[in-house]
């Protein structure tokens, strides 16, 4: 069965970095693209960056410059490194995969920006 498991969350001064793993399982890890979303309180849920398979990355205007998205193959982990954060990148941070036409979401892991 399809899992991914998100970790790396806390609490962060504004400027400051973090970095999200989502570790993957249930499926060819290496085959799928594989998504990050996040979600504040009260606000829709939220695309943040993609890589496909072969590696190349997209990225939400809000982050782009300051997220990177990477995997590890060999791992079946996505990571999503965030640099120079801002309040408003407080949120729940959840990935994702599209599996046989199904979305697959991890539980989440909250990340708090806060001085």
């Amino acid at each position: 069965q399809v899992q991914l498991v998100e970790s790396g969350g806390g609490l962060v001064q504004p400027g400051g970095s973090l970095r999200l793993s989502c570790a993957a399982s249930g499926f060819t890890f290496s085959s799928y693209a594989m998504t990050w979303y996040r979600q504040a309180p009260g606000k829709e849920r939220e695309w943040v960056a993609r890589i496909d398979s072969p590696g190349t990355t997209y990225y939400a205007d809000s982050v782009k410059g300051r997220f990177t998205i990477s995997r590890d193959n060999a791992k079946s982990t996505v990571y999503l490194q965030m640099d120079s954060l801002k309040f408003e990148d407080t949120a729940v941070y959840y990935c994702k995969v599209i599996f046989y036409g199904k979305d697959y979401w991890g539980k989440g892991t909250l990340v708090t920006v806060s001085s």
